[in-house]
């Protein structure tokens, strides 16, 4: 079976892989178009997120027997399309949650305790204590919004830290635990001092937090979003910051993100981009949070072991 790896990742991938007798061809650097060219000669896909995989992209991909993608999700895949042809689809969710759960643990604790801020001013030569008083998770209600791995992966670290309670809001139905409590979203929204999102890209999740969202949020809270930045609707987010609804957000993921997460910075930056990037308790990285050294390994070798046991 030939695979073609349309993007770079851990070497152990294609190592397994050879081992167990696939041939592997890497595209990292070919357009979309080139590909299409030559995709009727590859059985299997492999790739994060550098171009969509539609049915057009599909129609052309007459051997394909799978797709391989080595993340969570598999939003940049015509799901549809994949399966009316039979093509198996892998995808690595577990492979990414701990460090996702660990990032955002980082990055809430960064902002109340304003690490970030304390730092640069003493870099300045300013030793300001008061200015840099912080809050404590003691006695707050922490939301999740997405109970899957990574949702859980956060309600489990907050384990010690003595919150008021843990709750999260999911629509399916999950399985109790000792983490954290299935809620209504109107519950959520009624007790939550801090919201963490940690949703699937799909239509219902497409700008859910929007100003009707804030709004209805009983207080002002924190914002987190490590999931994807299309989940918040960036200008509805800096009103919210520039009234004090949101008192500051850690933000993984950005609206502004090409497809294949690479940058935001392609022309001319949006005005709410801006905001964020001089505010003071707004606290970004660069699409991260799944991206720790011990996970880049773990996804190759999940993605590897799914393939190895469905063709070998």
């Amino acid at each position: 079976m030939h695979i073609i790896h349309l993007d770079e990742n851990h070497p152990l991938l294609i190592e397994r892989l050879e081992q167990a007798g696939f041939k592997n061809t890497c595209a990292f650097i070919q357009s979309k178009n080139e590909i299409e060219e030559i995709i009727s000669g590859f059985e299997g896909i492999v790739l994060r997120s550098r171009f969509a995989i539609d049915s057009q992209f599909l129609d052309k991909a007459t051997s394909l027997k799978f797709i391989a993608r080595v993340g969570a999700g598999l939003e940049n895949i015509d799901l549809e399309a994949a399966e009316k042809k039979q093509i198996h689809l892998f995808a690595a969710p577990i492979g990414n949650a701990n460090a996702v759960g660990e990032h955002a643990m980082g990055m809430l604790l960064n902002l109340l305790n304003k690490l970030r801020l304390g730092h640069q001013s003493i870099q300045q030569g300013k030793w300001l204590r008061e200015t840099h008083r912080g809050e404590e998770l003691e006695g707050k209600t922490l939301g999740i919004i997405g109970y899957g791995n990574m949702g859980k992966s956060l309600a489990k670290k907050l384990q010690g830290f003595d919150l008021k309670e843990v709750i999260f809001y999911d629509i399916e139905t999950k399985e109790k635990d000792q983490y954290a409590r299935q809620v209504s979203l109107e519950e959520l929204q009624l007790k939550s001092d801090i919201v963490s999102l940690h949703t699937p890209q799909t239509p219902l999740t497409t700008g859910m937090i929007d100003s009707a969202f804030i709004n209805a949020m009983e207080r002002p809270f924190w914002l987190l979003n490590t999931a994807r930045g299309s989940a918040v609707v960036t200008e509805d987010l800096v009103s919210a910051l520039e009234n004090g609804k949101v008192k500051g957000a850690g933000l993984d993921v950005l609206a502004y993100e090409k497809s294949s997460f690479e940058t935001i910075f392609s022309g001319k930056t949006p005005s709410a981009l801006n905001y964020l990037l001089q505010a003071e308790n707004v606290l970004l990285s660069p699409h991260v949070a799944g991206w720790s050294i011990e996970s880049h390994r773990k996804l190759a070798d999940i993605i590897a072991t799914q393939i190895i046991n469905t063709f070998s």
